[in-house]
C-alpha cells in the first residue's frame, strides 16, 4: 500500500491545483465581464456628456445670438426715435418760426452764475448768553 499513497496523494495535489485553476479561470472570466460592462458603462456616460456639452453650447451660442439680435433691435429703435426727435425738433422749429414765437429752449444750456456769498457778506449773528464763540 505504500506506494499508491504517494500517488493518491499527488492526484489529490493535481485535483486541488485544477479545481484552484478552474477556479482562478472563473474568476478571470467574470472579472472580465465585469470590466467589459465598466467599460460600456464609461463609453455610454462619455458619449452622455459629450451630448450634454453639445447642447450645452448650442444653448450657450443661441443665447449670444439672442442678445445680439435684441441689442441690435434695441440700437434700431434707439435711431428711430433719435431721427423722431430731430424731426419733431424741426416742426416745431417751423411752426415757431411761422407764428414769429421765440424758441422756448435750444440744445446748448446756459450756465448761470452760482451766487457765491462773500465772507464779508455775512452779517455777525450777536451771540446769546450761555453760548461759546469758537473764533
Amino acid at each position: 500500500m505504500a506506494p499508491s499513497a504517494p500517488r493518491t496523494r499527488a492526484a489529490a495535489v493535481l485535483r486541488m491545483k485544477h479545481i484552484a485553476l478552474d477556479n482562478q479561470s472563473r474568476t478571470i472570466r467574470r472579472l472580465r465581464a465585469q470590466l467589459a460592462t465598466e467599460r460600456r458603462g464609461l463609453t455610454t456616460m462619455k458619449k452622455e456628456l459629450e451630448d450634454t456639452q453639445v447642447a450645452l453650447e448650442a444653448s450657450h451660442k443661441a443665447r449670444i445670438q439672442e442678445a445680439e439680435d435684441s441689442m441690435q433691435a434695441q440700437h434700431l429703435i434707439i435711431e428711430a426715435l433719435v431721427e423722431e426727435k430731430d424731426s419733431l425738433l424741426q416742426t416745431i422749429q417751423g411752426l415757431q418760426e411761422a407764428n414769429d414765437v421765440p424758441a422756448p429752449f435750444d440744445d446748448e444750456w446756459e450756465e448761470e452764475p452760482e451766487e457765491h456769498l462773500e465772507e464779508e457778506e455775512i452779517e455777525d449773528i450777536p451771540l446769546g448768553e450761555g453760548e461759546i464763540d469758537d473764533e
